[in-house]
């Protein structure tokens, strides 16, 4: 059986610290990231924390992707999840990724829904 969804977990160390403080560029890299690799976009919501730090979700069509940063540790926390097939969530990981400047990134894919599933309304 295929799986229903992927889900990509990336751990972005290293990064460019002012990037991960920078609500406006990474709304529009976790934008870029989606619609260039084929998503479609359907929401999005950010947040600036104070002292520093940003929270986003991307809300697509095939799941999401969303971004939450420790400027101060130069790491972010990025999740990609889609249960599309015309997204690919690899390539937006690798968009993420180059954006942040991650010196030392980590990528774990899972398959999501892989075991056999049995119909509610069987």
């Amino acid at each position: 059986m295929e799986a229903l969804g992927r889900h990509v977990l990336l751990e972005l160390r290293s990064c460019n610290a002012a990037s991960l403080d920078d609500l406006p560029f990474l709304e529009g890299l976790m934008l870029r990231a989606a619609e260039e690799t084929g998503a479609t976009v359907v929401g999005k919501i950010f947040h600036q924390f104070s002292p520093q730090g940003v929270t986003g979700v991307v809300a697509i069509a095939e799941s999401h992707l969303c971004i939450h940063t420790w400027p101060e540790f130069a790491y972010a926390a990025v999740d990609i999840f889609t249960c599309g097939e015309n997204f690919d969530p690899i390539e937006a990981a690798r968009l993420i990724i180059e954006g942040l400047d991650s010196r030392d990134p980590q990528t774990t894919e899972i398959e999501r829904g892989a075991a056999p599933l049995v119909p509610a309304y069987a």
